[in-house]
């Protein structure tokens, strides 16, 4: 990223063809920080050089060259080197092909070859994309510059990733307190007495008369002074943000009008175009919504909080597996010609120029693709940028990403990002696979404002939310538990006039609840809310008032209070959720009212209502999980309090 801490890692060179009379041609470089875990950065590069190209119109992929810095050891050993090729030759993911230098040391820290791969070379797994493998001596300038040129002619000429592998050494080991000869004794009894490439190269242009020895003297001096006054440069540039200003705020009228102009794009497909027998009812609902009749569901209010956004000119992209129809059958964001299977995407009627709506499929891979749709917020800071989990537990699969990049690239290196993770989450019976997003962990990670962890529980609610995270100045990373049953349920719904007039509100009161004749209020988030309120109605549980926490972090202490004021203070308090005791939100929640966080003086600290503790997610049978969802629920409405 321009103006990062440069952090050795991986490069992406933006080059410029302007010329100019005294220097000739320009270039920018970027270098994007990189932790201290082997090639993850390596996506990351790959998304900051898509956006970037995007941005400018570099649609040919010629103008914006990434480079990416490897070790020989990594390069083999890294499953996310593979994932990262496997994204070059894809349409929503390619950046025009990457030069890929392996510094190949021949030795991992203290790992020989021998133990590291079963390859021969340590660069044959680009063998998967074809991509040619320049091996030159590190010992030998000349012949790694020709190479260099080389790689560069082949990279803009056929667009595909092209490698170089330079063979070469270290000389100190793994870092200059490391003692390398305790592992490889031999190896470094040849390097100790092997001459440094800068000294062999020199005394090459001495004998061949390229420069003489006062000269070469002359020309160290000169190196060693510029790289100390290097050192004292002062700070680095500015890194670059959002614009710091907020976009004007949009009044209820102008909403409704473009609520109206998305609804109709949404539902008009071109002349001819022969849709899926199956899909026509969900675009006559949306025809109905325009016509004033029908509520939003949470697939409708979501391609309107797009629709919106782009109208406004902010772009939107989206990608993940199977996103564009979306997992559940509930998105259809492209749709496709029954006759021709030619692909049509509504939404892309309404971007305006330099707009971008985009919507792809991504490859079977959590890891790269969730580094690169990091990378691309990064870089692109007007774009809402989303990465979608099938299931949400799946971002388990990009660990690495969220706990080195995600949630800490700010504090780390200044370098804010918008990024949202869409994670499906809920306990439907199915099972521990893909129950849980794993609430805990993203709670776990919340400090310092880092980013927004969310479980809207109405479309109105998510559609506010995703435009305030594509219209918010202040960029932070976005964490939705989004729905799976919720999807079709019959009261998770919402009114057109709920999107138009409303706001993202993080915490809902309970709309049904007569604080006259509360005696129990009861906190929650997501869809448990809706398996309490039918019970509450079949049991005729008047006194007791279900309260939802649309956002879990940061803590939204002072309306969790305003909500509560409105209840007795010696009125039983509760948490409920459906996920085990160990899991989900309840220890956070619970240590906000320990600490105080939240202030509601003579109220007591929430007890717990729900499973218990658990090493599973969920439990594996259909039969339990019914079983104890009912009890969960019975007891969060009727158990009379301890003492």
């Amino acid at each position: 990223m321009a103006g990062a801490i440069p952090t050795l890692g991986k490069v992406e060179v933006t080059v410029s063809l302007a010329r100019s009379a005294d220097t000739g041609e320009k270039i920018a470089v970027s270098l994007a920080p990189n932790p201290s875990h082997l090639e993850w950065v390596d996506p990351v590069v790959e998304g900051m050089v898509r956006a970037k190209q995007d941005a400018v119109g570099d649609w040919d992929r010629a103008r914006v060259l990434p480079i990416l810095l490897h070790g020989d050891a990594a390069f083999a050993g890294q499953g996310i080197v593979a994932e990262t090729l496997n994204l070059a030759g894809l349409e929503g993911y390619t950046t025009g092909g990457t030069v890929h230098v392996v510094i190949n040391n021949q030795i991992g820290f203290t790992t020989n070859p021998e133990d590291a791969r079963s390859s021969t070379y340590c660069t044959d797994v680009a063998k998967m994309v074809q991509a040619p493998v320049f091996h030159v001596n590190g010992d030998d300038p000349e012949a790694a510059v020709h190479v260099a040129t080389l790689a560069h002619e082949y990279r803009q000429r056929f667009k595909r990733d092209v490698v170089i592998d330079l063979w070469g050494y270290r000389r100190w080991g793994h870092n200059e307190g490391d003692e390398p000869s305790y592992t490889q004794p031999l190896m470094y009894a040849k390097i100790k007495s092997h001459p440094s490439v800068a000294h062999l190269y020199g005394e090459q242009l001495v004998r061949n008369g390229v420069l003489s020895r006062q000269e070469l003297d002359a020309l160290w001096a000169e190196k060693r002074a510029h790289v100390q006054r290097e050192g004292e440069a002062g700070p680095l540039a500015a890194i670059t943000r959002r614009a710091p200003e907020p976009p004007p705020v949009v009044d209820a009228s102008a909403m409704w009008g473009r609520l109206r102009t998305t609804l109709k794009a949404l539902g008009t497909v071109p002349e001819g175009f022969e849709l899926h027998p199956k899909l026509l009812p969900h675009i006559k609902k949306r025809a109905e919504l325009l016509e004033g009749r029908g509520d939003v569901d949470w697939a409708t209010a979501e391609a309107l909080a797009w629709g919106t956004l782009l109208l406004e000119g902010i772009p939107v992209r989206l990608s993940g597996q199977d996103s564009g129809r979306g997992t559940f059958s509930q998105r259809h964001a492209i749709l496709f010609d029954v006759r021709t299977g030619r692909e049509y995407v509504p939404l892309n009627a309404l971007a305006p120029s330099g707009t971008r709506f985009e919507v792809y499929d991504s490859l079977l891979s959590e890891a790269a693709v969730m580094g690169f749709e990091f990378g691309y917020a990064v870089a692109e800071h007007r774009a809402l940028v989303m990465w979608e989990a099938q299931f949400g537990d799946f971002f388990n699969g990009a660990q690495v990403i969220v706990d080195q990049f995600l949630v800490a690239s700010e504090t780390k290196w200044g370098q804010p990002n918008g990024l949202v993770l869409l994670l499906p989450h809920g306990h439907e019976g199915q099972g521990p696979e893909h129950s849980s997003a794993r609430i805990e962990r993203f709670l776990t990670l919340s400090a310092q404002a880092n980013m927004r962890v969310t479980y809207p529980s109405t479309p109105a609610s998510y559609f506010h939310l995703l435009r305030l995270q594509g219209r918010d100045p202040v960029e932070k990373p976005l964490v939705v538990m989004t729905p799976k049953s919720l999807l079709r349920h019959p009261r998770c719904v919402s009114s057109l006039q709920e999107l138009a007039e409303g706001r993202f509100q993080e915490v809902l009161d309970d709309p049904q609840a007569d604080p006259a004749k509360v005696r129990r209020v009861v906190l929650t988030a997501g869809k448990l809310y809706y398996d309490m309120v039918k019970a509450r109605e079949d049991l005729h549980a008047d006194h007791v008032a279900i309260v939802r926490l649309e956002q879990l972090y940061p803590v939204p202490a002072a309306e969790i209070a305003r909500v509560l004021a409105r209840y007795p203070v010696d009125a039983d308090l509760l948490w409920a959720q459906e996920e085990p005791q160990n899991m989900g939100a309840w220890r956070f929640v619970r240590e906000q009212f320990l600490d105080g966080v939240v202030r509601d003086p003579g109220r007591r600290v929430p007890r717990y209502v729900g499973r218990g503790e658990s090493a599973a997610p969920a439990p594996g049978s259909h039969k339990v999980h019914v079983k104890e969802q009912e009890e969960l629920v019975r007891k969060a409405l009727t158990a009379s309090p301890p003492g």
